[in-house]
C-alpha cells in the first residue's frame, strides 16, 4: 500500500522549487520495484506485514521557507518514536535552516512555540543541490543508478510493504501544496492501493501556522513561520494518539476540522482522493506509533483547537521580512535589508500579476481575458489537458528574460516556461497563476503565439531575487 499526504503539503509529485521535468499523464502509475499486491488492514498487535518505508521532502529554502523543513524534521521524529528504521526513511531538505545566520537558535529547528528540536538525528540523504525532481522519482522508484549525488538511500520494497510520501512545500494549480488537491483531482485512479490527502481542494491556498504577530505566536526572537497549518494539524495529532486506534479517515475528520479554521477566513479544505477503503486503515499501518501513547484513548473530538489567525502561505516571505523589519533597530543595515527585501518581493508580484493580467487581453482580448484565465473547471477534471502544453506555457517567458540578462541560454520544449523566458522566475508567489496559464493551453493556445504576446507583456524584469532564473524553471 502506499500512502500520500500532501500538505503545504503532504505529498508527493510536482514541485514548486524542485520540479524541472515534465509531467506524461498517461504514465502517471508509479511502478515501484515490487509492486504491492495486497492492502493491509491494521490490527491491535505490533506485527505488519512487509516493511515501512517514508519518503520525507521539503521543497523550498530560504529562512523565510523555515516551515516546511520544520515540517519534515517533526514526521522523521514522529516516525522514529513511531518505530521506522532511520535506514527506511529517505529525507530531502535543502539544510540551510539549522545554521543560518538568522536562526537565533543555531543547531536547532521547531515546529511548535513550545516544541523541542527537531532537527537532531535527521539524516542528511539528499540535501543543497541534490534535492531534485530526479533524485526525487529514482529515490521512490529503487533506481539507483539514476541517482546524482547525495547517500544513495532508496525505497528498495517488497511486495506487502507500505510507502508513506509526505512533501512540503509552497504551490499552485497543478504544482503542489497551494491548490494542492489540483494534483491528484480527475487524475488518480480508482483501485489503486494509494491514498492521498492535501492540505487544500484544487482552488485555494493552504495556510502557515505559528507566525509572528499571529495567536499562537512563535518565540519572540523568531521572525517566520514555524509551521504549516495542515501539516502541524496531522503531526501533532499523531504526536499524542495510540495510533493502532486511530484510523486514517479518523485523523483525517480531525486535521479537516482543525485545518478549515470553524470555515474563517484563516484556513483550507483538507481533501482526500481514491484509496477511500484504504482510510479505514489504522496509522499504525504506515506511521507506526510512539509506545508512551498506548494508554491514550482515542476520542471523536479534537483537542488541538485551531489558531485564532493564520497566515496565507503566499504572505508568509512577507511576514517574515515585516517583522524582520519592525524589529530591527533603525540604526543598523538589518533594517535597510529587510525594507529592501519587502519592496523587491511587492515588486516582484506587481510584476507578475500585471504580466500576467496582460497576456490574457492580448490573447483573448480585454473583456474575454479575464474570464479564460479565471476559469476553474468542474470538480473531477484534471487542471490541464495537455501538461507539456503548461511547461511550454512559462518557458517562453523566461527565454526573453535570460536574452535581456545576457546569460547563457537554455534549451526546452515546454507554456510556464514560456512565461518565465519573457518574464522571469513566477517564483513562489506566481504559482497563484498555473491556473491561468493551464487555461490558456486548455484554450488552444500555441507556444509561439503564447511567446509573442509574452514579449509584448514584459518588455522588462524587476532586478532581484524574485525574478532571477538561477534556480531553474518552476515546472
Amino acid at each position: 500500500m502506499t500512502s500520500l499526504v500532501v500538505g503545504a503539503i503532504l505529498l508527493l509529485l510536482s514541485l514548486t522549487r524542485i520540479v524541472s521535468a515534465g509531467r506524461d499523464v498517461t504514465g502517471d502509475i508509479l511502478r515501484l520495484p515490487s509492486e504491492a499486491n495486497k492492502v493491509f488492514h491494521g490490527g491491535d498487535d505490533d506485527k505488519v506485514e512487509g516493511t515501512r518505508w517514508a519518503v520525507l521532502i521539503a521543497g523550498s529554502n530560504g529562512y523565510w521557507n523555515y516551515r516546511y523543513q520544520a515540517d519534515i524534521c517533526h514526521a522523521y521524529q514522529l516516525l522514529r518514536n513511531g518505530g521506522l528504521k532511520e535506514e527506511n526513511i529517505i529525507a530531502f531538505m535543502y539544510d540551510d535552516i539549522a545554521y543560518n545566520e538568522e536562526n537565533p537558535r543555531p543547531g536547532i529547528i521547531i515546529n511548535n512555540p513550545h516544541g523541542n528540536d527537531v532537527y537532531k538525528g535527521v539524516p542528511k540523504d539528499y540535501t543543497g543541490e541534490n534535492v531534485t525532481v530526479h533524485n526525487f522519482f529514482a529515490a521512490i522508484l529503487g533506481n539507483k543508478s539514476a541517482l546524482t549525488g547525495g547517500s544513495g538511500k532508496v525505497v528498495n520494497s517488497g511486495p506487502n510493504d507500505h510507502i508513506f510520501i509526505y512533501y512540503s512545500d509552497h504551490g499552485g494549480p497543478g504544482v503542489l501544496a497551494c491548490e494542492s488537491g489540483s494534483i491528484f483531482e480527475g487524475l488518480l485512479p480508482e483501485g489503486l492501493n494509494i491514498y492521498a490527502t492535501t492540505a487544500a481542494n484544487a482552488v485555494e491556498s493552504s495556510w502557515g501556522t505559528y507566525c509572528p504577530g499571529e495567536y499562537p505566536s512563535p518565540p519572540p526572537e523568531y521572525e517566520t513561520c514555524l509551521g504549516d497549518l495542515y501539516s502541524v494539524a496531522w503531526m501533532e495529532d499523531s504526536d499524542i494518539h495510540n495510533l493502532r486506534k486511530e484510523t486514517l479517515h479518523q485523523q483525517y475528520e480531525l486535521v479537516k476540522r482543525r485545518t478549515i479554521n470553524d470555515n474563517s477566513a484563516y484556513g483550507s479544505h483538507v481533501m482526500q482522493f481514491a484509496g477511500i477503503g484504504i482510510s479505514m486503515d489504522n496509522l499504525f499501518t504506515c506511521l507506526g506509533t510512539n509506545p508512551a501513547n498506548d494508554n491514550f484513548k482515542f476520542v471523536n473530538g479534537n483537542s488541538l483547537l485551531p489558531p485564532t489567525k493564520a497566515v496565507n502561505q503566499r504572505n508568509a516571505d512577507l511576514a517574515h521580512f515585516w517583522d524582520k523589519y519592525c524589529k530591527a533597530p533603525d540604526v543598523l543595515v538589518r533594517k535597510v535589508e529587510a525594507q529592501k527585501q519587502v519592496l523587491e518581493a511587492m515588486s516582484h508580484r506587481m510584476h507578475v500579476d500585471n504580466g500576467i493580467q496582460l497576456i490574457g487581453k492580448l490573447l483573448f482580448g480585454v473583456e474575454r481575458g479575464p474570464e479564460v484565465l479565471n476559469t476553474v473547471r468542474p470538480a473531477g477534471q484534471p487542471l490541464v489537458d495537455d501538461w507539456k502544453c503548461l511547461k511550454k506555457m512559462s518557458l517562453f517567458l523566461i527565454f526573453l528574460f535570460l536574452i535581456m540578462q545576457l546569460t547563457k541560454m537554455l534549451c526546452s520544449s515546454t507554456h510556464v516556461r514560456t512565461f518565465e523566458t519573457h518574464c522571469g522566475s513566477l517564483a513562489q508567489y506566481g504559482m497563484k497563476h498555473m491556473r491561468s496559464l493551464a487555461n490558456i493551453c486548455n484554450a488552444g493556445i500555441e507556444t509561439e503565439k503564447m511567446g509573442e504576446a509574452s514579449a509584448q507583456a514584459c518588455f522588462n524584469i524587476p532586478s532581484g531575487h524574485w525574478g532571477s532564473l538561477g534556480k531553474g524553471f518552476s515546472a
